[in-house]
C-alpha cells in the first residue's frame, strides 16, 4: 500500500493578468489563471497557444548539419546509392525509421532497407553487427535515428568500410560528436536551432522537412508523416510545449482522420476505432503494442527471423496492404499479452524480494538483480516498483556476459547524475533526469549497489519520497459548464509541460451508486455531488483507487482532485472526472 499523497497547490497567477485574460478572451477566469500559470499572459499568446499553426515550425535550416544532411540525401538518391534507415527499438525509434523509410519510398529510391538492432544481441544505439550487414548489402549511407549522438567509434568503424553516417539524434552529445557527414541533434552546445526539446522522430521530421525544402518539393509530401511523429512525442515522453505542441496537434488530427494502415490496425485492435484519440491513448494503449515487438526476443534458430523484434513494428508501420497491416498488427498485440504476463510475474517476483528483506524495504532507493529476469521488461518492472514504493528504483538483469538495467525516478530527483556517480563501475549508461540505462561487469554489481544506496540517501530531500499531487486551482462544480469544457478542450494536446490541469472540490459527496468495476475489483466508480448545486451530479471514476469505497457509498463527505474528461457515447458528449486522489473531508 502506498503512502497518502501530498496536495500541493500550484502558485496562483498574477491576478492582474488573470483578470485582463479573462476579460479580453471571455473565458472564466479559472482558466485564464490556467494560461498565466502556464506562462502565456497575453491575447496574441494565448491565441497562439489555442491555434496551433504549421507555419509557426522553424526552419530546418536553423539546425546545425542540415544543408549537408539534405545535400548528401539528394546525392544518394541522385546515385541510387543504397540507403540504410537505422533506428532504437523502442516507440520513438521505430517510428523515426518508418518515417524516413516511407519518405523515401514514395519518392521512388530503389535501393532502400531499414534495420533495428535486436535489444539482446546488440542492445542500444549504433552496432558493429548492423554496419557489417550494410557493407554485405552494398550500403554507402545510413540514416541514423533516436541513437547516434555518442557513436564516435561505431561512425568511424563505418568510415573503413566506405559507408558514411547521418546522424538524427536528441539525446545530450558527449565530449566528442561523431565524425559523420552530417549530425543533427539541436543539444548540441554549438547548434542555434530555437526548439531543443524534439523527439528522434521529430528530429527526423525536420530533415524530411528540409529535404522538401531544398527540393521545392510541397510541404504536404511531410504533413502525412504526422501521425507517426505524434505517436514517438507521446511515447518519448518529452516536453508538449513549442514545436512539439504544433506536431502533436496536427499528427493527432492525421491519427483520428487518416491514420497510415498498420496504426488503423492498432487503433482498431485497442478498440479506439470509435473514439477522439488522445495523448493519454496512445501513451496507454498505442504506444505499448508498438514498444512490446522490440522488447520481446527473437528465435535465433529460426534463420528466416527478422534480425531484431522491432522490425515487426517497423513493418507494420510501412504496410501498404491492409491484409498486411492486420497481420502485423495481431502479431503485435500477442507480443503486447505476452509482454504483458513476463513483467506482471517479474513485478511479482521483485516485491517478493523486497518485503522479504526488511533492509531494502527501508531503503531510500531500490536495487534489484536477477539475471534470469527478460532485458526488455526491467524498465517496467523499475516503474511498477515505483507506483508500491515510490523512491529511485534500477532493475538489473544479466544479457550477453553483462549485467543490464533500466532506472526509473521519482519527480525532483535526477537519477542520471545518480548513475553517473557511479560510472566508473560502469561499462556504459545513458538516459536522462528521470531515466536511464546502465551496463556492467557481474563482479560490480554489489559495489554499485552500495554507491547508488549511499548516493540516494546522501543527496534526495525526504519530500520527493512522498507521492505528490500538483493541483492547478479549486473549482466548484457549479463552474463545469460547457463552456468551460470547450475551453479546456482547446489547451490539448497534454504532456510533460502541459499537463492535463488538476482541480480540486472540497466537500463532494457520492450520491448515486457507488461501485468497484474491472477484473479485480481496483476501479471506483461514483457520481459526485457538490452542496452548492445538490441536482447536478457529475460521474467520476478513481483507477486503482478501492480503499475509501465503503467510506463514499456511505454518503460522507470528501475532497477529491480531478482532471475533466469527456466521455462520447452514441453522439452524446458528457462530462466526466477523472479522480488523481480522495480524502475524507476535515471537519472545521
Amino acid at each position: 500500500m502506498s503512502a497518502e499523497k501530498r496536495w500541493v497547490i500550484k502558485p496562483q497567477g498574477d491576478p492582474e493578468k488573470v483578470a485582463t485574460l479573462a476579460s479580453s478572451l471571455g473565458i472564466a477566469p479559472v482558466l485564464a489563471n490556467l494560461l498565466v500559470q502556464r506562462g502565456i499572459e497575453t491575447e496574441e499568446d494565448a491565441w497562439r497557444f489555442f491555434n496551433p499553426k504549421l507555419e509557426n515550425l522553424h526552419d530546418p535550416f536553423l539546425m546545425k548539419g542540415m544543408d549537408r544532411a539534405v545535400r548528401r540525401i539528394d546525392e544518394a538518391i541522385e546515385r541510387q546509392e543504397p540507403i540504410m534507415v537505422y533506428g532504437d527499438y523502442d516507440v520513438d525509434g521505430t517510428t523515426a525509421v518508418a518515417l524516413v523509410y516511407s519518405f523515401l519510398r514514395k519518392l521512388g529510391h530503389p535501393a532502400l532497407l531499414f534495420y533495428i538492432p535486436d535489444r539482446y544481441t546488440e542492445g542500444y544505439g549504433v552496432s558493429i553487427k548492423a554496419i557489417d550487414y550494410a557493407e554485405r548489402k552494398g550500403v554507402k549511407l545510413i540514416i541514423a535515428l533516436d541513437c547516434g549522438i555518442k557513436a564516435t567509434e561505431k561512425v568511424a568503424y563505418a568510415r573503413t568500410k566506405g559507408i558514411d553516417f547521418i546522424i538524427c539524434d536528441h539525446h545530450l552529445p558527449g565530449d566528442t560528436i561523431p565524425e559523420a557527414v552530417a549530425v543533427l541533434d539541436a543539444k548540441q552546445h554549438d547548434c542555434p536551432y530555437p526548439f531543443k526539446e524534439l523527439s528522434g522522430c521529430g528530429v527526423g521530421f525536420k530533415m524530411l522537412q528540409g529535404y522538401c525544402q531544398y527540393k521545392n518539393l510541397p510541404f504536404s509530401e511531410v504533413e502525412s508523416l504526422l501521425d507517426l511523429v505524434v505517436v514517438s512525442i507521446a511515447s518519448d515522453i518529452v516536453p508538449l510545449v513549442g514545436e512539439n505542441r504544433i506536431l502533436a496537434y496536427y499528427g493527432l488530427k492525421r491519427l483520428n482522420e487518416k491514420p497510415r494502415k498498420g496504426l488503423l490496425s492498432i487503433i482498431k485492435i485497442c478498440g479506439l476505432d470509435k473514439h477522439v484519440i488522445t495523448i493519454d491513448d496512445i501513451v496507454f494503449k498505442i504506444g505499448p503494442r508498438i514498444n512490446a515487438a522490440g522488447r520481446m526476443e527473437v528465435d535465433s534458430d529460426d534463420e528466416n527471423a527478422a534480425p531484431s523484434g522491432g522490425h515487426s513494428a517497423v513493418y507494420l508501420m510501412v504496410a501498404r496492404d491492409e491484409e498486411v497491416a492486420s497481420e502485423y498488427g495481431a502479431f503485435i498485440d500477442t507480443c503486447n499479452q505476452d509482454r504483458k504476463n513476463i513483467d506482471r510475474s517479474i513485478t511479482q517476483e521483485a516485491h517478493e524480494i523486497i518485503e522479504s528483506h526488511p533492509e531494502m524495504k527501508n531503503r531510500k532507493s531500490t536495487v534489484i538483480y536477477n539475471p534470469k529476469w527478460m532485458k526488455g521488461i526491467v524498465g517496467i518492472v523499475a516503474s511498477r516498483l515505483i507506483e508500491t514504493y515510490f523512491r529511485p528504483t534500477v532493475v538489473l538483469t544479466m544479457s550477453n556476459g553483462y549485467v543490464t538495467g533500466s532506472a526509473r525516478s521519482v519527480p525532483g530527483f535526477d537519477l542520471y547524475q545518480a548513475v553517473e556517480s557511479c560510472s566508473d563501475l560502469l561499462e556504459n549508461f545513458g538516459g536522462h533526469i528521470y531515466a536511464a540505462g546502465l551496463t556492467m561487469k557481474p563482479e560490480n554489481v554489489n559495489e554499485f549497489m552500495r554507491r547508488f544506496n549511499a548516493y540516494v540517501e546522501e543527496n534526495i530531500d525526504p519530500e520527493m519520497l512522498i507521492p505528490q499531487v500538483d493541483i492547478d486551482s479549486e473549482l466548484l462544480f457549479s463552474d463545469i459548464t460547457p463552456a468551460f469544457r470547450a475551453t479546456l478542450n482547446r489547451f490539448q494536446p497534454f504532456g510533460p509541460e502541459n499537463n492535463a490541469p488538476v482541480f480540486l472540490t472540497r466537500g463532494v459527496s457520492n450520491r448515486g451508486d457507488a461501485r468497484l468495476v474491472g477484473a479485480e475489483q481496483e476501479h471506483l466508480k461514483m457520481d459526485l455531488m457538490q452542496g452548492q448545486k445538490p441536482n447536478t451530479s457529475i460521474p467520476a471514476i478513481a483507477f486503482q483507487q478501492p480503499t475509501l469505497y465503503e467510506y463514499v457509498r456511505s454518503g460522507k463527505c470528501i475532497d477529491v482532485c480531478y482532471t475533466v474528461v469527456e466521455n462520447h457515447y452514441r453522439g452524446t458528449v458528457s462530462p466526466q472526472l477523472r479522480i488523481k486522489d480522495i480524502k475524507k473531508t476535515k471537519i472545521k
